[in-house]
Parts: C-alpha cells; structure tokens; sequence
C-alpha cells in the first residue's frame, strides 16, 4: 500500500507592523497549513487578520505558532517559565488567533510551538505536558518534531485526549539524536532545492534522513515544514509541489 500523500506547511504571518518578514502572498498558494504565528514572537493583530483571509482565499487550514514571550529574540531564545505560566500563555496566544478565524468564519485546525519553544518541548517532557495541557482547550491536533522514538510523546498526549501530527523538516539538517541541528550550525539550514529534494525523497520512500555526521535516523511524518524566509522559499516549494 502507498504511503498517504504528505502535506506542505510554512511559518507565516511573522511580519510585524512596518516590518515584513518572509513572502507570504507568493508562498500561500503552494502550502496546505498556515502556521500564524500569535503576537508573541511575531506579528500583530492586522497581520494576523491579513494572514487569515490570505489562507481562506487559497484554501489553506490555519494553525496557531505561538511561543515563548520573546518579541525580541523572535522566539528562538529560551525562557524560564513555571508549567502554570507557559500553559496560560499557551491558552492567551491560541485563543486570540482561534478568535481572529471565527470573525472571519472559519476554524483553527492545529497547534505548532515556534523556535525554542517547540525545541525545548522535544527535549523536556515537563514543557511538553505544558504544551499539551493549553492544546487540550482547544481540542485540536499539535504538530510536533518528528522523532526516532515518538511512544513518551504519544503516552502524554493520549492522557489528555490530544492528537499529535508529526512534522519533518525538509530544508533543515538533522543531528544523530533526531533533533534540528542549530542554526548557529553550519549547513544546519539547505538553501539549494536540490538538497531539499534529496533530503524529502528520502523521507518520503524510505522514513530516513541522513544527519550532518553521515548518519542515518528513521522519521515517520506527517506533514513537512518549508521556512518562508529561506531566500530560495518560492524555488524549493515550487519543486517539492512537483515531486509531491
């Protein structure tokens, strides 16, 4: 039996008043999810608003990215945050995306974390149970990093009744741990299609991503993440929508 068809999803809506971030209007077209990031490493009210209409316009589901407090840092810094803390934040930024789509009648479909985050909740389970608990308001799946050995996710998510979707990386390099190799990294993002390519083919015939020591880690996905602000964004989704 073939394998379901995997979905396209990009981070989007991460302009922020005057200033504009990724290339939203062209990269719709070519995703299904939309993840919006919620005011609190990105965006504003208005560019959430923007966004919506932008993904009911193409038929794009809508997702909720929000993150640690950290307009500065654009999320990608940890903060130190009690589990009562992060979940209630969790539960303020989701809410306010979830009502922005019901003022223009349509739904969110799914949670993602952004940057540390969503990194922090791979490596803690205590975070993650955080992260799970505000998406258990919601009642909607949460996207989560694919990972060699999903069982301890899955055991948390199942006891508060929350479905996970598992998401690879197609313009990310991998480490022998199953995690995203930091950006400070070199090659730890893939610029050129042609390494796109190679790594999705990859995962999409055979589950394995080679990481950047040579090794080889078995993922099993659902949906796969394009970065909207990669400067070859619109090359590589153009092709991954042919081999898709």
């Amino acid at each position: 039996m073939s394998k379901p068809s995997i979905t396209l999803n990009c981070d989007m809506g991460e302009s922020y008043g005057p200033w504009v971030m990724g290339n939203d209007t062209q990269v719709m077209p070519l995703i299904d999810m939309a993840n919006v990031a919620c005011g609190f490493h990105a965006s504003d009210p208005k560019t959430m608003a923007d966004t919506i209409k932008l993904a009911i316009k193409h038929d794009v589901k809508i997702g909720a990215h929000p993150s640690y407090p950290d307009l500065l840092g654009f999320g990608r810094r940890t903060i130190a945050m009690n589990s009562e803390e992060l979940t209630y934040s969790l539960i303020y930024q989701v809410g306010a995306l979830k009502a922005m789509c019901e003022s223009f009648n349509t739904q969110l479909h799914y949670i993602k974390p952004h940057g540390a985050l969503y990194n922090d909740m791979v490596k803690d389970l205590t975070i993650f149970e955080s992260v799970v608990d505000a998406a258990s308001c919601f009642g909607v799946p949460l996207m989560m990093l694919a990972h060699p050995d999903n069982q301890p996710y899955l055991d948390i998510a199942d006891r508060y009744e929350v479905p996970l979707l598992f998401e690879a990386f197609a313009d990310r390099a991998y480490l022998a741990n199953g995690m995203l190799a930091p950006r400070s990294q070199a090659g730890s993002v893939l610029t050129d299609s042609d390494s796109v390519i190679n790594q999705v083919e990859q995962l999409i015939q055979f589950g394995q991503v080679e990481t950047l020591d040579g090794s080889i880690i078995s993922i099993d996905a659902d949906t796969l993440c394009v970065h909207g602000d990669n400067p070859q964004a619109l090359v590589i989704l153009h092709d991954l929508r042919e081999l898709l």
